[in-house]
């Protein structure tokens, strides 16, 4: 495991030291795109996150991870999506917004596309929030519409490392199961933007649902149960119903050190995903058009080169409106 600064020093999103892509000239872009074509897009979400938690914590928590690893590996982030999709439960709470699916997607899609016609040919979509049901939804409807090479994926940081969750009784740090806004997600905020967690204010609630335990699973799928977290509605209440605190679980039990050994994981395991692609797919290198693509040559040839080269031609050119 390499060691990460943590808390990391963050809060690049308004610098000029050269992580987000929309601080940087056209100039700054092009030189970098040589370098290095690799971008990461945080998507966020606006949600309650309790009396304790700042309200933007999924958009901080990817933010935060994305800036350490561009800062080792070279690689550049886009502003985050600061406005997510959101499940039927979570209707309703203040301080949620809820974005709809085809909104989201539309979103979402837009940006693969302005990143890759920019010359970012490969994404990561780096999601903090549940909304990891949409996001594969987007990459596809992106790739059939557009079917232009390139490295496209999502990864839910959670998922990425699932032993690190484990509570004590099966050998890990905490004491309950991940949720909402509880012990695990205030200990990993902690860890990475301590100053926007007031533990003072942290409160516990308990989390219930309608049928007997071992159906339904947790946040990020985690316990791998035979049902998926959003693979139901009505089997359990509506959070501002059940815990209008915002909290659902034990956020007291939150501390820092607990999500200290997941943190680095996951920044390993980001750092490794980032070297490998670059690894197999260097600058200005792509997935072999003619295996990825149904299009005809000339015309991949055509978006490849950009709009702005002789006998090159926009990505919009290929499927507009979308």
């Amino acid at each position: 495991m390499s060691k990460w600064e943590l808390p990391p020093k963050g809060g690049y999103m308004e610098s000029a030291e050269g992580l987000y892509v929309q601080n940087m000239t056209w100039k700054d872009i092009t030189k970098r795109l040589k370098k290095n074509d690799l971008i990461i897009v945080p998507l966020g979400s606006t949600e309650n996150h309790g009396p304790h938690a700042c309200i933007g914590e999924d958009t901080f928590l990817v933010t935060r991870m994305a800036e350490a690893v561009a800062k080792r590996t070279g690689c550049t982030i886009a502003q985050p999506v600061w406005y997510g999709s959101h499940p039927y439960h979570h209707m309703g709470m203040p301080g949620t917004i809820v974005i709809p699916e085809e909104y989201f997607i539309g979103i979402v899609k837009g940006v693969m596309a302005g990143l890759w016609n920019m010359g970012f040919r490969k994404q990561i979509l780096l999601n903090g929030h549940g909304q990891e049901y949409v996001i594969p939804t987007a990459i596809h409807q992106f790739a059939k519409q557009f079917q232009v090479p390139g490295v496209f994926i999502n990864l839910n940081w959670y998922h990425a490392i699932p032993d690190q969750f484990k509570t004590k009784a099966d050998g890990g740090p905490y004491e309950t199961n991940f949720i909402h806004a509880d012990e695990v997600e205030t200990s990993w905020s902690l860890a990475l933007f301590p100053e926007f967690i007031k533990m003072e204010d942290a409160v516990d609630t308990t989390p219930r649902g309608y049928l007997p335990d071992g159906h339904i699973d947790k946040a990020g799928n985690l316990l791998h149960r035979p049902i998926c977290w959003y693979g139901q509605v009505g089997c359990g209440p509506m959070e501002i119903a059940a815990t209008p605190e915002g909290c659902v679980g034990k956020a007291t039990l939150a501390d820092a050190e607990k999500a200290k050994p997941g943190v680095n994981a996951l920044l390993d395991y980001m750092e490794k995903l980032v070297t490998d692609i670059l690894e197999t797919f260097p600058a200005g290198k792509l997935p072999p058009a003619d295996e990825v693509s149904p299009r005809p040559k000339e015309e991949i040839e055509a978006a490849i080169k950009g709009p702005l080269a002789k006998g090159g031609r926009s990505i919009y050119s290929l499927a507009y409106p979308f």
